[in-house]
């Protein structure tokens, strides 16, 4: 019977890998569309605070023990700040100017943070593949990001041209970017989190620690946040405060605290797959040529700084070095 539960789980877990992708991707086209009814603090608080409740709950009824130190409670509170604040209040403010595919893609551009931050705090090799990686994904988060405007401007004339900066800092994609360098600093914290506290009632605490800033700024500076919303609306944010954020951080979480972060970041390409997907199918969200090839270009970046020592092997013939955490996650 143990080795027919064991292999049942086995089978299960590419799917769990993939699920936290699959869920953020979708959820992200249920906040765009409710986006135009209420405003970017409330959205981002009322994802947070109860999918935060929902997962403690969960962590109690499987006697997960709570925090006891007051290293677990500062880590908790930092990783809440930069993780939940930050990340989804710079993600709500993102969406009411971006699309969701498009704003999904520039979020998980973080992989690319995340290997630079790697490499500086932990020693981790980049390497010539993954240095190709990051340019390519410059590239790309320019094309994205970067009105067409600005990069025809670049190309005919000098450096010392003016350009309306101003206007770029009104577009949507720039707070997607700072969402995914807030989620990249979050992703690396992980390690130092778990060391104080269960992973599943850390992801329950910051959300709502997260979330608290975000509800009282909402109260503050924010008028009619649910006034507007229909019934639709609501099952939206449901299924986004559910699926999108207890679970889904539940899980990878979860896998994060127990695998190398570095190859469980690498499936992170896979959300704006999804969210490209069904943004076209249920928003009818189009992205012009030039962003195509800026999301060809970030995909393929993330994929060749995730999997750098594969390639590097399979072109050298020099076997990479082992990763027995890699092994255990992929």
């Amino acid at each position: 019977m143990p080795s027919k539960q064991s292999s049942f789980l086995f089978s299960l877990t590419p799917i769990l890998l993939v699920a936290p992708f699959f869920l953020w991707g979708t959820a992200m086209v249920a906040m765009k569309g409710v986006m135009p009814h209420t405003t970017p603090f409330f959205m981002a608080g009322i994802r947070l605070i109860p999918a935060g409740i929902l997962v403690l709950v969960v962590a109690a009824i499987a006697k997960r023990p709570q925090p006891q130190s007051w290293q677990a409670w500062a880590w908790i509170s930092l990783f809440a700040f930069i993780d939940g604040t930050l990340f989804q209040g710079f993600l709500a403010a993102g969406l009411v100017r971006t699309t969701a595919g498009l704003g999904s893609v520039m979020i998980d551009s973080q992989p690319l943070a995340v290997a630079v931050l790697s490499a500086w705090l932990f020693k981790e090799r980049i390497g010539a593949i993954g240095i190709c990686g990051l340019i390519l994904g410059v590239l790309g988060i320019s094309c994205i990001g970067l009105p067409i405007e600005w990069l025809s401007q670049v190309a005919t004339s000098s450096l010392t041209s003016q350009f309306d900066v101003a206007g770029l800092s009104d577009r949507g994609e720039w707070l997607m970017l700072l969402a995914a360098l807030s989620m990249a600093v979050g992703t690396i914290l992980i390690p130092f989190v778990t060391k104080y506290v269960d992973p599943v009632v850390a992801t329950g605490w910051h959300m709502i620690i997260g979330g608290i800033p975000l509800a009282i700024g909402s109260f503050y500076l924010e008028s009619n946040q649910w006034t507007a919303i229909t019934g639709s609306d609501w099952l939206s944010i449901a299924y986004s405060t559910v699926f999108g954020s207890a679970i889904a951080y539940g899980l990878f979480f979860y896998f994060a605290s127990k695998g190398n972060l570095t190859s469980l970041s690498s499936l992170t390409f896979l959300t704006p797959v999804f969210a490209l997907l069904f943004g076209s199918l249920f928003l009818g969200e189009t992205l012009d040529l030039l962003q195509w090839c800026g999301v060809c270009l970030t995909l393929v970046s993330i994929l060749l700084i995730n999997q750098r020592d594969y390639l590097w092997s399979q072109l050298t013939g020099v076997p990479s070095i082992a990763d027995p955490e890699k092994a255990k996650l992929l």
